[in-house]
């Protein structure tokens, strides 16, 4: 390979933007061209006056906000001071990844794309904007786009007429090589590769900290459709502090069963021990993995093979397939023309890595092993709102857990893989630890002793308001004014009993929306709408702050619909003039969202 021409910088949330950038890489190399392939985030931004070539492949999160790994990046590029020359040698691409029954669809990369244009970089081509509501998905664009690159890129950089395209056909080299040991190592327990070592600083994703669990409690009625969780951890010692607004990080592992299931239809030893060691001098080992690892320990901590395959997962499985019926089936479900198969066999049903594996034995059978980390996309962390105070409950840290459950049609039910490993933990029957690090969250509440609050938070969207209330009725802040909706009061009023009482002392007013148990369903917008005035005279005579956490679905289009039309009835607000005294909010950050699929 040439030396590094091509940058690749990705910010992801779920794991597709990553997919994406990967599968750039990819076929960068497959035609020849040097390429490094990266988080935003760890990436040293200030080298980028010195790129030639960037390629972004950034998602939308939420209602038009940046993904978690690219948040320090975004700060950066829209530092005001930055000189409008600063990015006069770089050319560049933006591929964006949205979804258009979103308001804001694809924001990030529209914005992006803009700010490089005014800090001197030169666009190889218009900007693409993949999206999931197209019936073939981003792919739909993303194929066409990526044809348009390479042939910019190699006008830009002809490759030597003697290094012919490696054909799809073919493997590209494993990022690692995979020694297994003759022996294992000292036995150490599963966990070992998280156990932390003396460290400064704060847990974080590359050092969690192994929280013991204190408690795993259902909190909703037991005729109630869904369980959900309140789960407590022990932080004692461990350097967390939070805010009301931070979020929690947990990492996940697989069940037993799952990991047997893999390594049988692999064929795999689950208790041999490997070394791992990178191809190229500039990747890293994979965070969190010790060496030497046991297959073990990889399956249950690193492979994520509970979640649903991607068209590259496909395209390398046919590539390592020595089944000639296996292999054109693999190839048909990877091309452009079998996306629709490729949505009814796996997107639909949301079948797993594990499930697939198991329809393609002969193929599953022969992957070399040190194929897997290039095959299996690593388990990502899953983020929870903090549902409690340190000032309430010190070296106590609470979460409040719906637990993910689902039929499709397949036989076996659907599970979410966090939730699902959190509900199986059972503290009474011996110690559980959990790894688990903290980060700010998108909500950051008012200082000032007399300022209000409205929340509104319907369901599982109430636990970052409970660790606010908590945390305001503790300092003496008075104005809380909560929204809360759930179905029935008896089945899924999450701390009913704690703001009733709360409530009694004159620290909070409670508002709630009970959708079931009327003829006609109530949600929290309505009671919004109903209490029109009130949420005037809070926001406009008194500088009140408004948020909102929950599902990202309707919601909060709902919620926003409910403000317009109280700034129209009760402020006497033209359509126009209330949506700039919104979007006034949302500047200033009296108006904050934390919402989730």
């Amino acid at each position: 390979m040439p030396a590094p021409q091509l940058l690749v910088l990705f910010g992801s949330q779920t794991g597709t933007a990553q997919d994406v950038a990967e599968r750039v890489g990819r076929e960068a190399r497959r035609r020849r061209l040097g390429c490094r392939v990266q988080a935003l985030d760890s990436y040293a931004v200030a080298n980028l006056i010195r790129e030639p070539l960037v390629v972004f492949v950034c998602a939308t999160t939420g209602q038009g906000d940046p993904p978690d790994n690219m948040k320090n990046f975004w700060r950066f590029i829209f530092r005001k001071n930055l000189p409008s020359t600063s990015l006069c040698q770089m050319d560049f691409a933006v591929l964006g990844l949205g979804d258009s029954s979103y308001a804001k669809f694809n924001f990030v990369a529209k914005k992006l794309h803009r700010r490089l244009l005014q800090l001197g970089a030169s666009a190889l081509l218009p900007i693409c904007l993949g999206d999931d509501q197209h019936e073939l998905g981003p792919d739909a664009t993303i194929d066409p786009w990526l044809g348009d690159l390479w042939e910019k890129v190699l006008e830009l950089y002809p490759v030597p007429i003697d290094l012919p395209v490696i054909p799809h056909g073919v493997p590209l080299p494993s990022k690692f090589t995979l020694q297994f040991l003759p022996e294992a190592p000292n036995p150490s327990s599963k966990e070992s590769c998280l156990a932390i070592s003396d460290s400064l600083g704060p847990p974080s994703e590359s050092q969690p900290f192994l929280a013991p669990m204190v408690t795993n409690q259902r909190v909703t009625g037991p005729s109630h459709f869904q369980d959900v969780r309140l789960i407590e951890f022990d932080i004692t010692d461990s350097g967390i502090s939070f805010a009301a607004g931070d979020v929690v990080l947990i990492q996940p592992s697989n069940s037993a069963a799952h990991i047997q299931q893999f390594c049988h239809v692999l064929g795999l030893d689950p208790s041999q021990c490997f070394v791992l060691q990178p191809r190229e001098p500039d990747v890293p080992c994979p965070p969190g993995l010790p060496q030497p690892c046991s297959v073990w320990q990889l399956v249950s901590q690193y492979l994520d093979i509970a979640s649903v395959p991607r068209r590259s997962f496909f395209e390398l499985l046919a590539c390592l397939s020595p089944h000639e019926l296996e292999r054109e089936k693999l190839l048909e479900l990877s091309s452009a023309q079998g996306q629709e198969d490729l949505c009814e066999y796996c997107s639909r049903p949301r079948r797993t890595i594990l499930e697939v594996l198991c329809d393609f034995p002969h193929t599953a059978g022969a992957i070399p092993p040190e194929y897997l980390l290039d095959l299996i996309p690593q388990i990502r962390p899953r983020a929870f709102s903090i549902a409690s105070s340190l000032l309430v409950h010190p070296r106590r840290l609470q979460i409040l857990v719906a637990v993910v459950q689902y039929r499709t049609r397949l036989k076996e039910p659907r599970r979410g893989l966090c939730s699902s490993w959190l509900a199986s933990l059972d503290p009474k029957k011996g110690p559980v630890q959990v790894p688990l690090w903290v980060r700010p969250g998108g909500l950051a509440f008012p200082e000032t002793p007399d300022t209000p609050v409205i929340m509104v938070g319907p369901g599982t969207g109430v636990a970052p308001f409970r660790a606010a209330v908590q945390e305001r009725v503790a300092q003496g802040q008075t104005g809380n004014f909560l929204f809360f909706g759930c179905r029935w009061r008896d089945q899924d009023f999450y701390w009913g009993d704690e703001w009733q009482e709360l409530e009694k002392r004159g620290c909070l007013t409670l508002v709630t929306a009970f959708s079931r148990e009327q003829g006609q369903k109530v949600y929290v917008q309505h009671r919004l709408r109903e209490l029109g005035p009130l949420v005037w005279e809070l926001l406009d005579h008194r500088g009140a702050y408004f948020y909102l956490a929950g599902n990202a679905k309707y919601m909060p289009t709902d919620v926003m619909e409910a403000l317009m039309s109280i700034f129209q009835e009760e402020g006497g607000l033209s359509h126009p003039n209330a949506a700039t005294y919104l979007a006034r909010l949302q500047r200033t950050l009296r108006f904050q969202t934390e919402t989730w699929a």
